[in-house]
């Protein structure tokens, strides 16, 4: 070969690495490139080290920085760690020794990098490294608790709200929002939701419904909220988009109360005066379905020693059981809680009369003492 080939052959080599260089800084982000460069380190010595010392440092040790990148890496720069390590292995294979590389360590390698691959998928569509997403999937699952809690009450009020999401997870399709009136605090109101499905699914949209019923409680008419939160569901057109709520709109001073439903299973008040249960059932359609639906409220009045409970479906269905039935299970529950005089009352009957823990389940008592 003569001068002229090789220095030829040497200015096409270096336009080459050129373009290589200028690819890599177009694809690998300024905040990638200190942690490529220690991982594409920690590849190459993983490859070294394993020809020094096979039994501390084997084929499959590369999974390591592997397992690293797909939490501070971006999608282009895994890419180029991958195509990183698949050379160590074959340099491993041919330069080295041939028995240290086997089909298996491959295989496990490349099982490793592809579940590494789609979890690194969905953090670059969330647009997170680390472990950011699940840490915000834990704010808003905190953000949804906090927007169910009670206000403040009177003494002679005691309340009590028990949430349990299906299957142990964190997220919730059942959700609370309440409010005290602004103009002196003499009017409760307490909604309790039931969106359709269940999970993370139904709490994600459960968390944005919270915000948006948050908002339309008490800044309405106690009348208009059901149907203020009928048209909010309909205007966000979802495949799932149906949800119930039972909404109780209580005087804290005279004890006076009104129920209104859309398709929630009933209330049930304690009536002290007669030691009996009384079914508190009112009318109304599903949220999210109908267009100019109407919502029809059933009054009472809770008395001393009075007490209103409010629960999802989730605890009174079960598949193949009326409902009627679960409804009844449910109040003869209930009933040993009198004896007790409602102590830790939600809970109970949630432990007690919720066996469906494949579905959301939800309790909320509304006691005066």
């Amino acid at each position: 070969m003569n001068r002229a080939s090789r220095t030829g052959r040497r200015a096409a080599l270096a336009r080459r690495g050129r373009r290589i260089v200028a690819w890599l800084r177009h694809r690998v982000l300024p905040s990638d490139r200190f942690a490529l460069a220690v991982l594409l380190v920690a590849v190459t010595a993983c490859g070294l080290l394993s020809d020094l010392n096979g039994d501390w440092f084997p084929a499959t040790a590369p999974v390591l920085p592997i397992l690293v990148g797909g939490l501070v890496l971006r999608m282009p720069s895994l890419l180029l760690l991958y195509a990183a390590t698949a050379g160590v292995l074959v340099a491993e294979d041919r330069v080295h020794d041939p028995d240290e590389v086997t089909a298996g360590s491959v295989l496990v390698v490349a099982a490793v990098a592809g579940i590494v691959l789609l979890m690194a998928r969905m953090r670059t569509r969330l647009g997170v490294q680390w472990t950011r997403g699940e840490s915000m999937l834990f704010d808003l699952r905190d953000r949804l608790r906090a927007q169910g809690e009670m206000p403040v009450l009177p003494p002679q009020w005691h309340t009590e709200v028990v949430l349990r999401p299906a299957g142990g997870q964190s997220f919730s399709g059942d959700f609370l929002v309440a409010a005290r009136s602004a103009t002196g605090g003499r009017v409760l109101e307490v909604v309790l939701v039931d969106v359709s499905g269940k999970g993370l699914a139904a709490g994600t949209r459960a968390l944005m419904l919270s915000g948006a019923f948050g908002g339309l409680l008490g800044s309405l008419p106690p009348h208009g909220f059901l149907p203020a939160a009928n048209d909010y569901l309909l205007r966000q057109e979802w495949a799932e988009g149906f949800a119930t709520a039972v909404h109780v709109v209580l005087d804290l001073e005279s004890g006076e109360y009104e129920l209104l439903s859309a398709g929630h299973p009933p209330g049930v008040h304690w009536i002290a005066g007669t030691g009996r249960w009384r079914v508190v059932e009112a009318v109304g359609p599903l949220l999210g379905v109908l267009d100019d639906a109407t919502f029809e409220g059933v009054r009472g009045r809770l008395d001393h020693g009075d007490a209103l409970l409010l629960f999802t479906d989730g605890m009174v269905e079960l598949p193949g059981e009326d409902i009627a039935t679960g409804i009844d299970r449910f109040l003869g529950e209930a009933e040993r809680l009198v004896r007790d005089d409602f102590h830790d009352a939600a809970r109970r009957i949630v432990a007690a009369a919720g066996r469906n823990v494949g579905d959301d389940r939800a309790v909320v008592l509304l006691r005066r003492r």
